[in-house]
């Protein structure tokens, strides 16, 4: 029987709860907690399972992601984040999965959409050169999904049909490369996102991919490809409200022990307070509720390998970038009327605030999101995006 995975979720808040300092100060999960995280596979949630891995479906994902970012953000944005990258290595065949990540494959990894570096053919693969940023969880990753514009072995671009520069994302070990500790954020302190360099680092052919490229797997996870972006980003939003969650929790805890240095009164007892904690309540589960039902009826018709996803595509995009949206409206609601409360780092709210904001910066919870949902339900020109 597969392992109940929302209820080990469960199992590790006290263990993240009590690290929160370490996981700020230290800018990276503890090794002792990662590596446990590691074991149950938090990971890599989407991994497919003739590789050892769960292949959860995207709505009991979420729930596992939530229920880490309610005690931690950084903590879940790194179970989101490796989850959504090694879904990828459905791209891989097994014999390359088992040459990178061992056998069993311990699937561990991090990586960038950004194609920042570049890939040079040349016998029997490619040389990989370049500086990627933002590689969340990097500190427990034993490889990098790293997107690279392509290049002749003369050093010209390659390029699409269309004229487009020709990408290609390479799966090469964290430890070819040299990374950069210049992670110094306001929030999402834990999340070790930090750069990685790599100087003419060969890769065989077999360890590359393209964005689109079919799977070698028949799981619904992996088919269409095209929807791969948002069963990922499914779980940003996953962290957005497992925080925002984590803030009313805060909140609600201040509120009912606590007045503010100008009145004794307590803070539940105040007209202001109750309509905002009330109306940040129904913000959060109309956000909720939202995203669950918009990829609930993604994922329906996935399984049932429906024609046409791109109606519940948009819907699903929207549910999503809403959720993130409203996560950060919630937090900044509750943070304006605790008062002086809320910036003292032992009641909690400050840390939801500093995270949710950084989280909020992600793409998946951008207007462009909002933007390109409206282009294509009004018939306008869409605007080409990676992340479409």
């Amino acid at each position: 029987m597969p392992e109940d995975l929302v209820r080990v979720a469960q199992s590790l808040v006290p263990e993240i709860l009590a690290n929160l300092d370490r996981i700020d100060g230290e800018c990276q999960l503890p090794s002792e907690l990662a590596g446990r995280m590691a074991k149950h596979r938090l990971f890599s949630l989407y991994a497919p399972r003739e590789l050892g891995g769960p292949e959860l479906d995207p709505l009991t994902a979420f729930c596992v992601v939530e229920t880490i970012s309610q005690a931690d953000g950084s903590a879940g944005w790194c179970v989101f984040n490796g989850t959504a990258i090694t879904a990828a290595v459905s791209r891989l065949t097994p014999e390359a999965a088992v040459e990178l990540f061992g056998d069993p494959p311990d699937l561990l990894g991090s990586g960038s959409a950004r194609p920042e570096g570049t890939a040079t053919i040349t016998d029997g693969g490619y040389l990989i050169n370049g500086r990627w940023n933002y590689l969340s969880g990097i500190d427990h990753s034993t490889a990098l999904f790293i997107n690279c514009r392509m290049l002749n072995p003369d050093g010209r671009p390659v390029v699409n049909d269309d004229g487009t520069p020709a990408t290609r994302i390479a799966v090469v070990p964290v430890a070819s490369g040299t990374v950069i500790d210049n992670w110094t954020t306001l929030g999402m302190r834990g999340t070790a996102s930090n750069d990685c360099e790599y100087s003419d680092v060969f890769v065989p052919a077999r360890h590359t991919y393209a964005r689109g490229d079919v799977a070698h797997y028949d799981g619904p996870l992996y088919h269409p490809p095209q929807n791969a972006i948002l069963l990922s980003w499914t779980l940003a939003a996953g962290n957005a409200l497992g925080m925002a969650r984590g803030a009313l929790d805060a909140f609600h805890e201040l509120a009912t022990g606590s007045g503010t240095t100008n009145s004794p009164a307590l803070l539940r007892d105040r007209g202001y307070v109750q309509i905002t904690y009330g109306e940040c309540e129904a913000m959060h589960d109309a956000a909720r509720t939202y995203v669950l039902d918009a990829i609930g009826s993604l994922w329906d018709v996935q399984v049932k390998q429906l024609p046409d996803l791109s109606d519940r595509g948009i819907r699903a995009r929207l549910a999503i970038t809403h959720a993130i949206r409203r996560s950060v409206d919630i937090v900044d609601k509750l943070f304006n009327v605790a008062g002086t409360n809320a910036i003292h780092r032992s009641v909690g709210l400050e840390r939801f605030f500093r995270d949710l904001h950084v989280s909020g910066q992600h793409i998946s919870g951008l207007p462009s999101n909002y933007e390109y949902a409206g282009q294509v339900l009004l018939g306008a020109n869409v605007t080409a995006s990676l992340y479409t």
